[in-house]
């Protein structure tokens, strides 16, 4: 009986040292899957969910999927369901609306994540899923986070082609509100920032009448918006519009993942410097320093003044490694800022705020300038990759 009992034993070690080797192997593939198809989950969601004996894989990205399906058919004793986003237990409910003035998005669904970017009122998103009370959405610039549900009115195919063929307009005042009556004195329904979006269902006198996403009606003083066809038809921007814009934000708070005027980030700042001007460029300062036409403002990997005030044009980015304080090349881009000529560049650091890379002027930044490490050309690149014009969006109406 003994022996019997120890024979048990040593089967049941068995079986729980395969199982731990099995889900071993599988997070190795999934992490293995990770690095080659979602390197950046910025862009492509990839997540694989060990319960038991269950593995769940989902993904923005089919390849992945398929590349995880191949790889896991060695491991024995798992039952695996693989999921594409946007879930199939969306019904269909898979486009929507920015509902609020700002949205904020963060890195999980929960409120203590990070936030990592906004979304302001009208903006239109692919919604992946659900997930307890957020959603996973994909902004027009490409970029994947969580919103809480009350932040996003969702929309089947249908209702979104018929918002993108409907009358909008284009809040243009840095702040504002929508109003329950024709009368600034009556009851606010919403705050309002400027690049909000919203559909026009009547004209009465001075005032749009409004409907937001989630249905309110409101009015708009037409003195403050424009018609979103009209705007978004303008011609390419030129430096001076995009400047014009940066300096309207001169003084606004700096906030981690903010896109608005009501805080920004770095790469916020220098997206809502060019959305506002009909542009949509990649969220993030990493991605931005991607895209565009190189100039060179480099000697020996430190900045060349010379070289900077010689190749450099207004509205150019620049781009920063803190990791070169530590004595480091080849770090993360980190930091971002707009040129605006004669040495002087625009920031969102503790404020926007205007700076120099010159030594000598007054205004001159040595945190910054010392860790430049590239510049990057968009007005010249409108049209190519990443560098978008709102009406060819096909979110927007395209």
């Amino acid at each position: 009986m003994k022996k019997l009992i120890i024979l048990f034993w040593f089967f049941g070690i068995s079986i729980s040292l395969k199982a731990q080797i099995d889900t071993t192997t599988l997070r190795v593939i999934s992490n293995q899957i990770k690095k080659e198809f979602a390197p950046d989950r910025r862009s492509v969601y990839f997540n694989a969910l060990i319960k038991g004996d269950s593995i769940l894989i989902e993904s923005t990205s089919q390849d992945a999927l398929n590349a995880f399906d191949k790889q896991v058919q060695e491991v024995k004793g798992f039952v695996k369901v693989s999921s594409l986003l946007p879930s199939k237990n969306l019904s269909g409910m898979e486009y929507g609306l920015a509902n609020l003035s700002v949205c904020n998005n963060r890195s999980a669904p929960q409120n203590s994540a990070e936030m990592l970017t906004q979304m302001i009122l009208g903006t239109p998103v692919q919604v992946l899923k659900k997930q307890g009370g957020y959603y996973l959405v994909r902004t027009p610039d490409g970029y994947l986070s969580y919103t809480d549900g009350t932040a996003v009115s969702l929309m089947n195919k249908a209702d979104f082609e018929a918002w993108k063929k409907s009358k909008r307009i284009i809040y243009m005042q840095d702040f504002g509100h929508a109003f329950s009556e024709t009368n600034t004195n009556s009851m606010r329904v919403s705050d309002l920032v400027k690049g909000n979006i919203l559909q026009v269902i009547g004209d009465e006198k001075r005032f749009y009448k409004v409907i937001f996403p989630d249905k309110r009606i409101g009015y708009i003083k037409k003195a403050d918006a424009k018609i979103f066809n009209e705007w978004e038809k303008a011609a390419n921007p030129n430096a001076n519009r995009i400047l014009e814009t940066a300096k309207t934000l001169l003084g606004v708070p700096y906030l981690w993942g903010g896109t608005s005027t009501k805080g920004v980030d770095c790469s916020g700042f220098t997206k809502m410097s060019y959305f506002l001007n009909g542009i949509i460029i990649p969220r993030d300062a990493s991605q931005q320093a991607l895209v565009g036409a190189a100039v060179d403002v480099l000697e020996s990997d430190s900045i060349s003044v010379e070289k900077c005030l010689k190749n450099l044009q207004p509205g150019d980015l620049m781009f920063f490694s803190a990791a070169k304080r530590r004595g480091l090349n080849g770090g993360r881009v980190s930091h971002t800022a707009i040129y605006i000529g004669n040495g002087e560049f625009i920031q969102a650091a503790g404020m926007v705020k205007i700076n120099s890379i010159i030594s000598t002027a007054p205004n001159y930044d040595s945190h910054q300038s010392k860790t430049l490490v590239s510049a990057r050309r968009f007005l010249t690149e409108i049209g190519q990759p990443e560098i978008t014009r709102v009406d060819q969006h096909s979110w927007y109406g395209k």
